[in-house]
């Protein structure tokens, strides 16, 4: 009989440490999945440039002569500057900023940090920003 009563408690203390141990586990693996998941955020794609206006299709090239030698257009890997993948449909820049077009240009036509200002007219401003909504 006292066998008994000393297997039973036993078995009960092994099924409560199995189960104390099974809930840690699955608490590990959540909390590295969400903590994986956190640095993982999906952007939506750029606009295809087959779609583009002419205002965007002039304002890739303004891109591809003032900017593309420190910015990637279509990645938020950076260069020597961050990428701009998505820039315009983000809640912050890289800097924090929201990304308004008064604060792009802002930041396009004075730099901020390292970036050096660049100086464009009002036309290819507009065209660039056209671009950067169609990343």
């Amino acid at each position: 009989m006292c066998i008994q009563k000393l297997l039973k408690y036993h078995q009960a203390q092994m099924h409560n440490r199995f189960r104390k141990a099974s809930l840690y586990a699955i608490t590990c693996e959540v909390a590295t999945l969400s903590l994986g998941m956190a640095g993982c955020r999906s952007l939506p794609p750029s606009k295809p440039e087959a779609l583009w206006t002419m205002e965007e299709g002039r304002g890739a090239q303004v891109f591809h002569q003032a900017c593309a030698k420190c910015h990637y257009p279509t990645t938020t890997r950076g260069l020597h500057g961050p990428g701009l993948q998505a820039i315009t449909k983000v809640k912050a820049m890289p800097s924090g900023a929201p990304p308004t077009d008064e604060r792009l240009t802002q930041t396009i036509l004075h730099g901020h940090g390292t970036m050096p200002g660049t100086q464009l007219d009002d036309q290819r401003l507009n065209d660039l920003l056209a671009y950067l909504h169609s990343l």
